[in-house]
């Protein structure tokens, strides 16, 4: 019996991470690239000494997307990108919440700037970004 449960515990833990654990951080993590309004590439310090490099997707925004096939989103997503390259400048990062992401092999996290102020809420204040909470994206153009 102790030997069922001891094999069970061990799959248990050799079972790859989901995107429903949650990691709550805080991470700090220096911007390596912006790659649109609502995902960066991070090199994320793990613990010290050791880093890893993850794109990480801003919670609770959307952002248009930089391969659209309408010209009235693709300059919405430069003028988003920019915006959250001037946001986040040469300063590090912080990542709280941090869970697995559904997409691409990216994280999913609240990311605050090293001022302390939210990125995503910035985002939405200027309006360069939509609200986001999961399901079908809106269409940025018809």
């Amino acid at each position: 019996m102790l030997r069922i449960a001891l094999v069970s515990l061990l799959v248990l833990l050799a079972q790859p991470a989901t995107a429903r654990e949650t990691m709550p951080g805080p991470v700090t993590a220096t911007v390596e690239k912006v790659i649109d309004g609502d995902t960066l590439v991070v090199r994320a310090a793990v613990w010290p000494g050791h880093s890893v490099r993850v794109s990480v997707r801003l919670r609770g925004i959307d952002a248009p997307e930089m391969k659209s096939r309408c010209a009235t989103e693709r300059a919405a997503a430069r003028r988003a990108k920019e915006a959250l390259a001037a946001l986040v400048g040469k300063n590090p990062v912080v990542l709280t919440v941090i869970t697995g992401d559904k997409y691409f092999g990216r994280v999913l996290a609240d990311v605050a700037a090293s001022t302390g102020m939210p990125l995503a809420e910035s985002m939405l204040g200027r309006k360069l970004v939509r609200p986001y909470r999961g399901g079908r994206r809106t269409a940025y153009c018809r």
